[in-house]
This record gives C-alpha cells, structure tokens and sequence, in this order.
C-alpha cells in the first residue's frame, strides 16, 4: 500500500469513534477526502458525504465510522467507574484490558478483573459489561468524578500492529476499512474521471442500529449504494463447525449474495473484478447482512444496495485481524465499479 494510503488509515484506526462520539474520526476522514471531493458535506448528526460530480448515475460508495466500546454508567463510592456497552461489546475480552475513557481530557484506565489465584477454581464465567468496572487509580467517588462523567465513552487502548506478511491487528477495523475504501474508491473515480456521479459516504451509528444510513438513505437518495464492512473470515482456530465458511483472510473482497444485495450490483461487482484483475469471494446472505446495506435498501422506495466485505478475525476484539492486501485489492474493485456505474441506464430487475 502506497505510503500516503497507508498513514490514512492508521490515522482512522487510531482515532476513537464510538458510536455516538463519531466526530473526531470524521474530520480524519473529512480532510483526507476535501483534497480531491468537488464537494463535501455533513448532516446534523454527522454523518459526512463527499462528492465527485461526473453527472448521470449517482453511486454511493459508503462505510460506518463507528466502533463498539463503552460508556461510563455510573461511579461507586469507591470511585471506580462502572460501564454499559456501545454496540455489540464482547464481555469476553474486556476484562483486564487497558481503556480510554473519552472525558474533557482523556483519562487512562482499566478493566478490572480479579486475579487468578483469587477466583474460585471451576467456576469461571464471564460477567456482562454491566457488572464490569474501570479503574482509574481513583480513592472515592469525588475523586473519580472530578475526572469521568456519565456518558463519557470508553475505547480500548490498543492501536494498530503489524504482524507477519502482510497481516494488521487494531481495535476498530469494524469499521474504519469501510470508510477507508469508501474515501479511496472516490479518489480513483476522480483520478480516472468517470461518468457518474460518486459519493463516498462516512456513516455514524451503525453499530447501533444503522442509524445513520437510515438519514443517509433519505437525505441523499442515490440510485444506488455499496455499503462496504467486514465480514468474518471463518479461517482460523475456533469457529465452530456451523459457523464454517468459505471466506479466507488473504482471499479477496467479499461479495454477498441474496437478501439486501441487489443482483444487477453483485453481476456489476463481479465484473468490476474481473476489470480490476481482482480475486474475490462469494458470500450467501439468506435475510440480511447485518450491514448499512439492509438500511439502503428500504430506504424511501428502495434503494439498490450491495454489501461488501472485507475478511476481519477476531470481530469486535481489540486485536481485529485484517490482510492489507484484501483492502487493497478492495479500493481496486470500488473504482472499477463506479466506472461501470457510468453505463447504467436503470438498476431494474427484468421481471
């Protein structure tokens, strides 16, 4: 990945956006796209659209700038911070981890968790994110007020790694791949001039019930959106037997197929593929993608929709794994396919 692409998305990855508490990763993102967007804009809520105006089809290439975390519930007399989650938090990893809590000035902490010697032998389980404290070295109440408010969100630590090859570990690819891919299939639409009109959208809230595509959708109304995300590569250690697939880290971008996914995208995705010289894998979704996709495509009289993924391990841990290769033979793909999207007349299916 060139250098310049690659510093973008650390900066996305590095930069705490719960949902709820998104703005900080959309002026991330905000600035990297105003250099080559026509125009770019946000709503009230922040989600944040930026255009490149080559007239006829509108094409909407988005991801959700969120990412599940916590937020501060209350403080006991002993001045230790309880929590609630923010989106699907795993109460199975939280434990013992090293958090931020997002006050005025952000306050170091961590995840309780009793020691081993400590813990009744054979009857281990895993407390919900209600029952979970942090520690931020606080003595009572007053102190630990006079730094963390209620409502004040909480993030783990962790930042990006590079493992062997050509494999990365963050918190937070869910879903900063997403408006990283969005951000650059725009910059190749642009760079190559295609005849359609393109917006590359950052959406908020989607971990909490694809809010801000639901505005989107409304609000903008393109003829037709690619909700980019990951999905979960089923290779690695663990996953049970009928959980099993097919998707592979290292195999390519992820199509989906049924539901939400609109056939003429999926053939226009498949054959933006084969232009870009791009392997990618197929995916069944038999009643919904879980994606921003499933929030497009009802929007007012529908909007055509496809879901994109992109191979994640360990989802919704601090230790997310993706392949840098999969994200960029993804911005490969987006471009190829707004390009096609210029040759669109009408995304009806023949009945």
């Amino acid at each position: 990945m060139e250098p310049e692409r690659r510093a973008f998305l650390d900066r996305l990855l590095e930069t705490p956006s719960p949902s709820g508490f998104e703005t900080r990763g959309q002026r991330v993102w905000i600035d990297y796209v105003d250099s080559f967007a026509d125009e770019v804009w946000t709503d009230d809520y922040g989600n944040a659209v930026a255009a490149y105006e080559g007239g006829g089809t509108e094409l909407a290439l988005t991801g959700h700038a969120d990412e599940v975390g916590f937020i501060v519930r209350r403080i006991d007399d002993d001045g230790f911070v309880r929590i609630g989650a923010i989106g699907g938090a795993d109460r199975t990893v939280s434990k013992g981890q090293h958090v931020t809590i997002h006050a005025d000035d952000p306050v170091s902490g961590v995840v309780g968790q009793t020691a081993i010697h400590l813990r009744d032998s054979g009857e281990e389980s895993y407390d919900d994110i209600g029952e979970q404290y942090v520690d931020v070295g606080a003595t009572d109440r007053e102190e630990a007020a006079s730094l963390v408010s209620v409502g004040d969100p909480v993030t783990f630590s962790t930042t990006v790694e590079d493992l062997h090859g050509s494999r990365v570990a963050a918190r937070g690819m869910d879903n900063r791949i997403g408006v990283w891919a969005a951000a650059e299939g725009l910059r190749r639409a642009v760079e190559t001039g295609v005849d359609a009109t393109v917006y590359a959208v950052s959406t908020i809230q989607e971990e909490v019930g694809l809010q801000g595509a639901r505005m989107v959708g409304f609000d903008l109304a393109p003829d037709a959106a690619v909700a980019v995300d990951v999905t979960h590569a089923t290779d690695s250690p663990g996953i049970p037997g009928k959980r099993q697939g097919p998707v592979e880290l290292g195999g390519g971008p992820v199509v989906s197929r049924g539901s939400a996914n609109h056939p003429k995208l999926v053939e226009m995705a498949r054959a933006a593929a084969e232009d870009a010289e791009v392997d990618v894998q197929l995916q069944a979704s038999g009643s919904r993608t879980g994606t921003d996709a499933d929030a497009f495509y009802t929007s007012g009289g529908g909007i055509p929709a496809l879901n994109l993924g992109l191979p994640n391990r360990y989802m919704h841990t601090p230790v997310e794994v993706i392949d840098e290769t999969d994200l960029r033979d993804l911005a490969a793909l987006l471009g190829r396919l707004a390009d096609r999207a210029g040759g669109v007349d009408s995304f009806a299916v023949d009945v």
